[in-house]
């Protein structure tokens, strides 16, 4: 059996507020929207895209409560370029009032990254190698 050729990995998100997950991850982390989701003429899900990332959000139905943990024991990690854009990606979520868990810093390991939740409580990284 041959290894696994995987170049990316996608993921897909449910959201409260798909118009507000879309103008958050849209405005305040500079994702561009590749591809809307209408259904019976409302936003019902967007794929959204930055660099080789892909994620896709989608309305929640609430069938499985509004109030349940979302992501619990999943973290994703967006890999930008520089220092400059793991900097300037935290400042722009607390320009918008968007609270972080973690100031940008080196870590030991070898990376510049800084943690956040975005709107539904999915923890996600913006990192760095240093």
């Amino acid at each position: 059996m041959s290894d696994l050729n995987a170049t990316t990995l996608g993921c897909s998100m449910t959201c409260k507020d798909i118009e507000a997950s879309v103008a958050f991850y849209r405005d305040v982390l500079g994702f561009t929207v590749a591809m809307p989701f209408e259904r019976d003429g409302k936003l019902a899900g967007a794929a959204i895209t930055a660099g080789d990332i892909r994620i896709v959000l989608n309305q929640d139905d609430g069938k499985l409560g509004w109030d349940r943990i979302k992501g619990q024991g999943c973290y994703f990690q967006i890999n930008v370029a520089t220092r400059a854009d793991v900097d300037a990606a935290a400042e722009r979520l607390k320009a918008a009032g968007h609270a972080i868990h973690s100031e940008p810093a080196d870590r030991p390991w070898g990376a510049r990254m800084f943690t956040f939740n975005d709107l539904d409580g999915f923890k996600l990284g913006v990192s760095t190698p240093i």
